[in-house]
């Protein structure tokens, strides 16, 4: 109804304006029967009322439209069908809406299947790539001279850099590669640990883990190990000192599991805490240490969002950084 308004103002303006000024030249012609201008504005008025209801009567749902419109266009779409009650200029206004639609979903169907084929080519590459990856680990297990150490050091890196364009391109349809089950929080972090020894051994830094043997979370087993990763392979990173240490500690906390990780590195400047999760933010240290992509906090912070876990840092500089998963039983 304000919107109607709002477009007959100036018909109402107009109307007003013309009556007053045929009303004064027929007062200037010396007519000065005040009830017959009345009784006659009386009328005009009353067809005006009745054009101005018979207007919003055949554009009400076409004005509710305009006041109320819907956030996607999948609802809207539906209410393009004609309405024999519409004037000519809503009905064309549909027209043309109808054909820009049909525009925009031609465009967004092209749109989603390259990004899907890209996504696509992505996997498949990545999983072509493990292959040779594997080989030449196999290969580099009979040898044991430094050369082959340092290459062995590189296909780790090189695996990483894999599982994480792997990780990045499957975020988009998690809910179609996930599966949750009850692990125990002991066995994962282990397991997890145990897969990055060559970091560990490479960079001389112990993993140190005090988890009670009986805490198990409710979580998907691939994407969490990757969570952990991720975040092991940050907390060697910005260890500069030899012989340190990670902690892993797990611990209950009323129904939850909290499992905190914990570094003895550089640590993170407080201005650059709120954006560590941000993507390709890489902060003071990432100018530091040139390996940093600004990838890996992002997906660890996506992926524990989409697994209904909460995710906290801390972290002083010169001490160390802890990330805690709480873990919710509920």
């Amino acid at each position: 109804m304000k919107l109607f308004l709002r477009e007959q103002r100036p018909l109402i303006f107009v109307y007003i304006t013309q009556l007053l000024i045929i009303t004064l030249i027929y007062w200037l012609d010396g007519f000065r029967n005040m009830e017959v201008s009345i009784y006659a504005c009386l009328i005009s008025g009353c067809l005006l009322i009745g054009y101005l209801v018979f207007r919003y009567i055949a554009n009400r749902s076409f004005y509710t439209r305009l006041e109320h419109p819907h956030a996607s266009p999948e609802p809207f779409q539906g209410e393009f069908s004609g309405d024999p009650s519409q004037t000519p200029l809503a009905e064309a206004l549909q027209q043309v809406l109808r054909s820009q639609f049909r525009h925009y979903t031609t465009d967004l169907h092209n749109y989603k299947h390259k990004i899907e084929s890209h996504i696509q080519f992505i996997n498949q590459w990545a999983h072509q790539m493990k292959t040779p990856i594997s080989v030449i680990h196999l290969i580099l297990q009979k040898k044991d001279d430094p050369d082959s150490t340092a290459i062995g050091d590189e296909l780790d890196r090189l695996k990483k850099g894999l599982d994480l364009v792997l990780h990045t391109a499957r975020l988009d349809t998690f809910e179609r590669d996930f599966y949750v089950e009850t692990i125990p929080l002991e066995q994962i972090v282990r397991s997890a640990a145990s897969e990055q020894k060559r970091l560990f051994i490479r960079s001389r830094i112990f993993p140190s883990i005090d988890i009670e043997a009986d805490l198990s979370v409710t979580s998907d087993e691939k994407w969490l190990s990757f969570v952990l990763s991720q975040l092991i392979t940050n907390a060697v990173r910005y260890t500069a000192s030899e012989r340190g240490k990670i902690y892993f500690k797990g611990y209950r906390q009323d129904t939850d599991v909290i499992l905190e990780i914990r570094d003895e590195g550089i640590g993170i400047p407080a201005s650059d805490l709120p954006r560590v999760f941000d993507p390709y933010f890489t902060g003071e240290n990432g100018r530091r240490y040139q390996e940093s992509t600004g990838m890996g906090l992002y997906l660890v912070k996506q992926i524990c969002s989409k697994l209904g876990h909460d995710l906290s840092i801390e972290s002083t500089v010169g001490e160390g950084t802890t990330v805690r998963i709480l873990f919710r039983n509920t």
